[in-house]
């Protein structure tokens, strides 16, 4: 039997959601220290960019799912 891969055990994806937890985290932290040069009044928000990404994120998940449901076939659509 083959071993599994890191990413597919639990502690695999712990460790996963801590590196990504800490990158996001980090990437807020430094807006701190950072001379931003907003265009417009909302990116002058703390975290705007994070919250605007995420946020991006969600909708693009949301679309996918969205246009596969409409675009989708049947199991057997290439069987006919």
């Amino acid at each position: 039997m083959m071993k599994k891969h890191w990413l597919y055990t639990d502690e695999g994806r712990r460790t996963v959601w801590r590196v990504g937890l800490a990158v996001l985290a980090i990437t807020v932290i430094v807006e701190w220290f950072v001379s931003l040069h907003p265009h417009f009044t909302i990116e002058k928000v703390f975290a705007f960019h994070a919250i605007f990404g995420f946020l991006s994120c969600v909708a693009m998940v949301l679309f996918a799912r969205l246009l596969g449901f409409l675009i989708k076939r049947r199991d057997d659509y290439y069987d006919q």
